[in-house]
C-alpha cells in the first residue's frame, strides 16, 4: 500500500493506492472517492457495552468502514470532517492513545478500544480516548495544524484537553483544572487540562472544536423563551 497526504495543511486529504486484496479500516463517512473495483463493508465497532458508551459520549461513530482493493492500483481518498492536517504513525508493536474523533484510518489488524474520564464527563469537557495498539499504519486527523512534542524522562507538560490529538502510552498523565480551584478556572476561561509526564511523544492541534463551538454559541437561536 502506498499513501500520500495532499492539500496540506488546512484541507488535508489522505490518498491510498492499493495492491489487490489489501485492506484499510476508516472512520465512517471519511470517504471522498474511490475506484469502482474497491469493496466497502460497514463493520460495527466491536467495543462492547462500555466501549460503545465511551464512543457515543466521545462523538465517535459506532461503525467503521472497511475497504478492500479488488485490483492493483485501486485508489481511495479519505478526509476528516473538519479542516486541518493528517498525521501518519507507523506503529511497530506499540500503543497510542488518541483523542476521540482523531482516528481517520488504519491497518485492519490494529486493535482499537475506547476509554473515558468521569471527571471530564462531569465537567462537560469530555475527554474520551481511543487506545490503538499493534503493528501497522495509522492516520490521525487534527483540527488545525499539528505540533509534536518530545518529552524526556521526568519532563512535565500541560495541554488543554481540547487541543490534544494523541500521545505515547509511555507517558503518564493526570486530568486537572487549569487554575487552582474551580472559581479560578471559571474566571480564567480555561477548563480541564492534561498534565503529562515523560518520557514519550505528544501531538497537539492548534485549534479546539469545543472552543469553536463556544465561540459560535451566541450566534445560534436559543430554545428558551425570551
Amino acid at each position: 500500500m502506498k499513501f500520500s497526504i495532499e492539500q496540506r495543511p488546512v484541507f488535508s486529504v489522505l490518498r491510498l493506492i492499493f495492491e489487490a486484496g489489501e485492506q484499510v479500516r476508516a472512520e465512517a463517512g471519511a470517504m471522498i472517492s474511490m475506484s469502482g473495483t474497491m469493496e466497502l463493508k460497514a463493520k460495527t465497532s466491536g467495543k462492547g457495552v462500555f466501549g460503545t458508551l465511551g464512543a457515543m459520549m466521545g462523538g465517535e461513530s459506532l461503525f467503521a468502514s472497511e475497504y478492500t482493493a479488488g485490483t492493483s492500483g485501486d485508489e481511495l481518498i479519505l478526509a476528516p470532517s473538519y479542516p486541518g492536517d493528517i498525521l501518519h504513525l507507523p506503529l511497530r508493536d506499540e500503543t497510542i492513545f488518541a483523542q476521540s474523533g482523531a482516528y481517520l484510518a488504519g491497518s485492519t489488524h490494529l486493535q482499537l478500544s475506547s476509554q473515558g474520564s468521569l471527571k471530564a464527563l462531569v465537567s462537560g469537557e469530555g475527554l474520551f480516548l481511543q487506545k490503538i495498539s499493534g503493528s501497522g499504519d495509522l492516520w490521525l486527523a487534527s483540527y488545525g495544524a499539528i505540533i509534536e512534542k518530545q518529552l524526556n524522562a521526568g519532563d512535565e507538560y500541560v495541554v488543554d484537553t481540547g487541543n490534544m490529538v494523541a500521545f505515547d502510552a509511555s507517558l503518564s498523565y493526570t486530568i486537572q483544572t487549569a487554575s487552582r480551584g474551580l472559581f479560578s478556572s471559571m474566571a480564567s476561561g480555561e477548563g480541564l487540562v492534561c498534565r503529562f509526564r515523560g518520557p514519550g511523544r505528544l501531538w497537539l492541534q492548534t485549534r479546539s472544536i469545543s472552543a469553536l463551538a463556544q465561540t459560535l454559541k451566541p450566534y445560534f437561536p436559543s430554545s428558551s423563551n425570551s
